[in-house]
């Protein structure tokens, strides 16, 4: 992976995790925390829509793609959390 793809593949996280927190929290967790909650969203959206038969195309699927992941992955937080 080059410098530019890097660069995406973080900005999309960063994106993904702020609009989780927004959907989910009603705010975001900072820079780092985005990051780190979009892509391990991502991995998470991935999953469940590849066991869906969904495919992700384009930017947009992407951000998605990472977004729902980012939320399914909050809310399984705040379930743990409150047990």
């Amino acid at each position: 992976m080059d410098l530019t793809g890097l660069l995406i593949f973080l900005a999309i996280g960063a994106l993904a995790g702020w609009l989780a927190g927004l959907f989910m929290k009603g705010h975001g967790f900072g820079l780092l925390g985005n990051i780190v909650i979009g892509i391990v969203g991502a991995v998470i959206g991935g999953f469940v829509f590849g066991l869906l038969g969904i495919t992700a195309g384009g930017l947009i699927g992407l951000i998605v793609t990472a977004t729902v992941g980012a939320a399914l992955l909050l809310f399984i937080v705040g379930i743990l959390k409150k047990a």
